[in-house]
């Protein structure tokens, strides 16, 4: 089971900080995902991070803002992203895949997070 919280009202050029609680499972035998769903658009894959935390994805339109990090101590998968932007602006998920790779498609994810909304203002 995924908790995803952190989601929030800011402004543009502001940071926010989304956290995914994990319980259920092993932690550390989990890739995890960012994805996140803007109004009219399809879900997309914004970041990931492999099992031990030593690789990860960025999407391009994130890359150099956005930064995603695990703690196995603790089952939380975090995502922190600055210099926000209006675009940003969308209901964040957090997934977790059982893979060994990390995947860039939402089908290969097997659980997620409620979301949590980001928005963004200009």
């Amino acid at each position: 089971q995924l908790q995803a919280s952190g989601g929030g009202l800011v402004q543009a050029g502001d940071s926010l900080r989304l956290s995914c609680s994990a319980s259920g499972r092993t932690f550390s035998s989990l890739v995890m995902g960012w994805f996140r769903q803007a109004p009219g658009k399809e879900r997309e894959l914004v970041s990931a991070i492999n099992r031990v935390g030593a690789s990860t994805y960025y999407a391009e339109s994130v890359k150099g803002r956005f930064t995603c990090s695990r703690d196995n101590a603790k089952s939380t998968f975090y995502l922190h992203m600055d210099s926000l932007k209006p675009e940003d602006t969308a209901v964040y998920y957090c997934a977790a895949a059982t893979t060994l790779y990390i995947p860039l498609r939402a089908q290969y994810y097997n659980s997620w997070g409620q979301g949590t909304l980001v928005t963004v203002s200009s």
